[in-house]
């Protein structure tokens, strides 16, 4: 499957033509760019990656002419509150606190949280009796493998990405035990990672398979149960302004046909090295 790149541009405009506005034949994506293999910048100054392609092939079945404009994590919300561009995607987790601000489109891919560190870390087997815990239908085991992760971590310092659902789970579920050190960027958190300034880090399997099985990511080790749900959103989808109706639909119309005819799949293998698509 061929590889689309977008030049990628300063998001600072105000999105031009309200008549654009209306009938979407042209739309502004955001996204972070440095949140590989999400979406990324080449050495090149282009912007590639799952979500690139992605937006190409909804863009595309929207009969849309679509502009990917890179905006810094912080602050990709209110930038497109403000009308700097219409939709972002950057990875970003459909949850309940956002709903509150912004629409999202449906789900496109579910990845779940893991925690990973370095191969000689004292927590490099660390394992539980559950491998995968859906934080919205927490039963008996997975209680006591959220109690196995609390405990194997307190007093430790755990790296994970500023305002992300993972952060959001440190705080809830070991704020008490761990010392929670933000990042602006992952780029920056796997570097103290690697460099021992922090103890373990979290972020999503999407992340951590491809770097994994890259160079840069041979010291890491993934560990503990795969986290989703609940605090971790539905999965992750095109953030639209809450007056853009008829945006959402567009989109949804778009994934879903991309969910049926395999394209996501696809997507998602070539990128994250496994099926993540969405699934109803």
């Amino acid at each position: 499957m061929p590889t689309h790149r977008f030049l990628a541009v300063a998001a600072g405009l105000l999105f031009a033509g309200s008549a654009a506005a209306q009938d979407w034949s042209t739309i502004r994506i955001a996204t972070e760019g440095a949140y590989a293999p999400w979406n990324f910048q080449t050495a090149a100054g282009e912007l590639a990656g799952f979500e690139i392609d992605l937006a190409a092939d909804l863009c595309a079945r929207m009969e849309a002419e679509c502009e990917i404009v890179q905006q810094a994590w912080d602050g990709i919300i209110p930038a497109l509150q403000a009308g700097r561009y219409d939709a972002i995607m950057a990875g970003m987790s459909i949850t309940d606190a956002r709903r509150e601000v912004i629409s999202f489109s449906r789900p496109y891919v579910v990845t779940p949280g893991r925690f990973v560190v370095t191969q000689d870390s004292p927590f490099a087997g660390f394992a539980t009796d559950v491998d995968y815990i859906v934080m919205s239908e927490i039963d008996d085991a997975d209680q006591a493998a959220l109690d196995a992760i609390v405990e194997t971590f307190s007093g430790n310092v755990i790296g994970v990405q500023t305002a992300t659902t993972h952060e959001n789970f440190l705080r809830q579920y070991l704020g008490d035990a761990v010392d929670i050190r933000s990042y602006d960027t992952q780029e920056n958190l796997d570097l103290d990672l690697q460099a021992g300034r922090i103890d373990a880090a979290l972020a999503s399997m999407g992340y951590w398979v491809p770097l994994l099985e890259s160079e840069q990511g041979q010291d890491f080790v993934m560990v503990g149960p795969a986290l989703a749900g609940g605090v971790f959103g539905e999965g992750v989808g095109v953030g639209i302004r809450q007056e853009d109706g008829g945006l959402v639909e567009k989109f949804d119309a778009a994934i879903e046909e991309a969910l049926e005819d395999g394209t996501i799949s696809a997507l998602a293998v070539e990128w994250f090295g496994f099926d993540s698509a969405a699934r109803d």
